[in-house]
């Protein structure tokens, strides 16, 4: 049973660590935080140390006061098991907690999240301090949801101790129905004489003289995943033992540089689905990935989510950390909103003048109010309550992205056709140019429910298995389009290439087989006939029922098909068998998508993200303008546009770097 977060409007807060600060500071942090129009704030996430001194020895008094000041001030808590950052004396008396790194070096205590995720002593730990905390604050009139540990796997996703191995191996067992002949078969062991006659000679995937075993590398990242997830589970389910109604989440990172867990398989154990995004310096349109992740957070959590962490400035653990531009504060939280986030926090209220991130932004900054932050930060709070009604409603899209975790590390293991690969950028270069076009997206698995989509794409999905496969190409016979991405269908769920040509389990579908491949080196790139380029990647691809669309112009395949498509059932199937330079790509996404029927949700400018929600009576349309010029975009003659209250007489002109958010009346 899913349990709602109480409340009205759209969440706002932050990470409130007042232990970091005297108690003298905390009524200045209340008053400021309803100056700000914060609502609710996460407490006690790296606490444990001071909630629990001593082994078996609790001091609630700080928290006691926190929350009981919280409450007297109307703000919410989103209440932590502090389990992310076990205390020094925790390692004193449990050496063996510590994790060892994949080279076999013992890693020490003295940051955060330094225990192995198999650790008796720690899962025991934990649950105990989750359980003394679930009981005492079960009925607190401040409590509003559980914060269950904090970004799981951040620094921890995997330990090769022997603790570790010994799990992997009962994680095996189940994963193999305690067959060891089927995990020989599965794994491939009859090469490189790598059989197994007894579990216990099953190691983790240590370091080794040449490449590892492909299915032994990624049954381990499966194991990880897996492992973490468990110890979510536990602490949940003794905070559910505690307060039945209450709420529970742990958040995610959905973000560029994080891939360490399956977050399909955690995604329906989380009773709201929260995440944690911040962008990267290095990236000059960081907003496109704003929009994708969101996409992505919105569609693991099948509608409205919460945005645990963002920042309002520079992070701390980039090569360079620089601050946001003018109005991009803003912006960013918005788009958050835009793509079904009811509730946007960062990280954190009060930036820290001591500790590790003493140089990351928060929504109080080290200026304290007389900063461009705060005055974003104060004007993005009234946002927001202007935004309430917008609450509860959900995105609506006919175009699926499909996304496979276990896909993204298959195809990112060692001795591939190509070192060249990034499943991120695949994916985020098919999604640009729908972003672009004001197309609405969702994000799908292999083995999702397609019936509410018109198009169906995977820019990436070198493993599938077979159920994940038929499901894709039913869809097209049903009569949608699926355009599937090069280097897709290549292997099965254990890593087994699918014999017979390329690309393997959606050869027939998509009329077409190849026989060699030709990836292409950094740099290269090979001509295309109708006027633009490939890069990463070529193949030999014959038509056996296709036609070419594209072919390539110059290189070894020259006069060869690069992009095909055909007829499938009643529906259409294309196959791009390189990555197309942006313009052509883009292009050949508009003409597929229009091909399919699929309009977007409202044509804007260049440089001007258009999105849309859909409410019980109204649609809720967002246009965030990244641009520097003006923009002015149609509406209809009665909608209201929210930031403002002003009428919208049927247009809507949103200043360059700013936003709009229109209410749409139905009358369905």
């Amino acid at each position: 049973m899913k349990r709602e977060l109480s409340g009205p409007g759209i969440a706002y807060g932050g990470d409130y660590n007042p232990e970091q600060w005297p108690e003298e500071v905390w009524a200045e942090d209340m008053r400021l935080m309803r100056e700000a129009g914060v609502t609710m704030v996460s407490v006690g996430i790296f606490s444990w140390a001071l909630l629990e001194p001593k082994e078996g020895e609790y001091d609630f008094s700080l928290l006691d006061r926190v929350l009981g000041l919280l409450h007297a001030n109307g703000i919410a808590a989103d209440l932590a098991t502090p389990t992310a950052a076990p205390p020094a004396w925790f390692f004193r008396v449990h050496p063996e907690a510590l994790p060892v790194d994949k080279d076999g070096r013992g890693l020490s205590y003295g940051s955060r999240q330094t225990f192995c995720p198999s650790s008796p002593a720690y899962r025991e730990a934990a649950l105990r301090m989750a359980g003394e905390i679930a009981r005492r604050y079960a009925d607190h009139p401040a409590l509003a949801m559980w914060h269950v540990h904090n970004e799981y796997g951040c620094h921890n996703a995997e330990c090769y101790c022997d603790e570790s191995a010994a799990a992997f191996r009962r994680w095996l067992r189940a994963r193999y129905g305690d067959d060891l002949a089927a995990l020989n078969d599965a794994w491939g062991t009859r090469f490189w004489s790598q059989w197994y006659y007894d579990w216990d000679e099953i190691i983790p995937p240590r370091p080794t003289g040449a490449v590892p075993n492909p299915t032994h590398q990624l049954d381990w990242r499966r194991f990880c995943s897996d492992e973490l997830l468990s110890l979510y589970e536990a602490e949940r389910q003794v905070l559910l033992e505690a307060a039945p109604a209450v709420p529970a989440t742990t958040n995610f990172m959905v973000m560029y540089n994080f891939d360490a867990l399956d977050y399909w398989r955690w995604a329906p154990k989380l009773d709201l689905v929260s995440n944690d995004h911040y962008l990267q310096s290095a990236d000059p349109e960081s907003e496109i990935d704003v929009a994708l992740s969101g996409d992505l957070v919105r569609s693991l959590a099948g509608g409205p989510w919460l945005l645990m962490e963002h920042s309002t400035g520079a992070v701390n653990w980039q090569p360079v950390n620089r601050a946001k531009g003018p109005g991009e504060l803003r912006r960013n939280a918005l788009a958050h909103v835009a793509r079904g986030a009811d509730g946007i926090a960062y990280f954190q209220w009060r930036a820290a003048k001591a500790g590790a991130e003493q140089w990351h932004s928060a929504m109080l900054p080290h200026a304290g109010t007389d900063s461009r932050i705060w005055r974003d930060v104060v004007r993005l709070g009234a946002d927001l309550k202007a935004l309430a009604e917008v609450r509860g409603s959900v995105g609506t899209a006919e175009v699926a992205i499909v996304w496979d975790w276990n896909s993204r590390w298959a195809m990112e293991l060692p001795s591939q056709p190509s070192a060249e690969l990034r499943f991120q950028d695949l994916v985020r270069a098919w999604y640009e140019p729908l972003w672009r076009s004001g197309v609405a997206v969702d994000f799908v698995r292999p083995d999702a429910d397609l019936s509410g989509y018109r198009l169906v794409l995977a820019p990436s999905l070198y493993l599938v298995d077979d159920a994940g496969a038929r499901n894709l190409t039913a869809f097209a016979e049903r009569g949608g389009t699926l355009a599937v991405g090069f280097h897709s269908g290549a292997v099965d769920e254990n890593c087994h290439v699918r014999l017979g040509g390329y690309p393997g389990a959606f050869r027939e579908a998509l009329g077409v087989t190849t026989d060699e491949l030709f990836p292409l080196l950094p740099g290269e790139s090979v001509g295309l006939d109708g006027g633009g380029t490939g890069v990463l990647w070529s193949e030999r691809v014959r038509l056996t029922g296709a036609e070419a669309v594209e072919s390539y112009a110059t290189g070894p395949l020259a006069g060869g098909p690069a992009v095909t498509r055909t007829s499938h059932g009643e529906g259409t199937t294309w196959y791009l068998a390189t990555q197309p330079d942006p313009a052509t790509l883009g292009g050949l996404l508009d003409r597929i998508r229009a091909e399919a029927g699929v309009e977007p949700v409202r044509a804007t400018p260049e440089g001007v993200e258009a999105a849309l929600r859909r409410g019980a009576d109204a649609d809720f349309l967002f246009v965030i303008n990244h641009s520097d010029r003006d923009a002015e975009v149609a509406v209809p003659a009665d909608a209201t546009e929210l930031l403002t209250g002003k009428p919208a007489n049927g247009s809507v002109t949103v200043p360059a770097g700013d936003v709009a958010v229109v209410r749409e009346p139905r009358g369905d």
